[in-house]
């Protein structure tokens, strides 16, 4: 069957942060302490993957490999939320990406039969993974959460040049002329946040 799954990050001022997080935050906290979701990232710390390129003929590793698969995928509540299922008052269309037009405030990561997360998850492997707030790619904060967790993103998201070139190396997707790596937009976007004042929304979905 196929996919098409979004990955996005936008910054908003509190006020919207305010009124998304009696939807998302109970979400978000479902997938964050689910415990296979924890045993899953638990086990990819403490034995991160080989290259991409040999996971489908490696069959040593396929339990392994299926169960980063599932903790890279989008979380089941913040899914079901996103897409109308628990809460058909939320459209992440409308509430979400349409009030931030500006390219600055927003990065989005859309792949089809992919996951960004997982791409950018093992390009820079679980230590720099763990620098990352929220879970899995999901994340609400304030604006004076962004400012206290820019340095841990910077940690996690700043490279060398032979360093850029093994990560660039390990990340699968394809992208085109005029899209942002997973390596570089959530940076981008998260100092234009901290900058103007702003707080963070992160959710991966499927969008059908």
């Amino acid at each position: 069957m196929g996919f098409t799954s979004a990955w996005s990050i936008s910054s908003h001022p509190d006020s919207v942060i305010a009124e998304l997080a009696p939807r998302l935050a109970p979400a978000l906290e479902a997938d964050r302490t689910n415990p296979a979701a924890r045993r899953r990232r638990e086990a990819w710390q403490g034995a991160p993957l080989p290259d991409h390129r040999t996971w489908y003929t490696d069959r040593a590793h396929d339990e392994a490999i299926d169960s980063f698969w599932n903790l890279t995928r989008p979380g089941e509540h913040v899914d079901d939320l996103c897409n109308g299922i628990t809460d058909p008052g939320f459209h992440v269309m409308q509430d979400l990406w349409e009030p931030e037009p500006e390219p600055a405030d927003m990065f989005v990561s859309v792949h089809r039969k992919d996951y960004a997360l997982a791409a950018l998850f093992h390009a820079i492997g679980p230590n720099r993974a763990a620098l990352l707030p929220g879970w899995c790619g999901n994340v609400l904060l304030t604006a004076a959460e962004v400012r206290r967790t820019l340095p841990g993103v910077e940690r996690a998201l700043t490279f060398t040049a032979g360093e850029r070139a093994r990560v660039a190396d390990r990340d699968w997707l394809d992208y085109g002329a005029r899209e942002e790596r997973v390596t570089d937009g959530p940076l981008r976007v998260w100092r234009s946040a901290a900058a103007t004042g702003r707080g963070l929304c992160a959710v991966a979905l499927h969008v059908y």
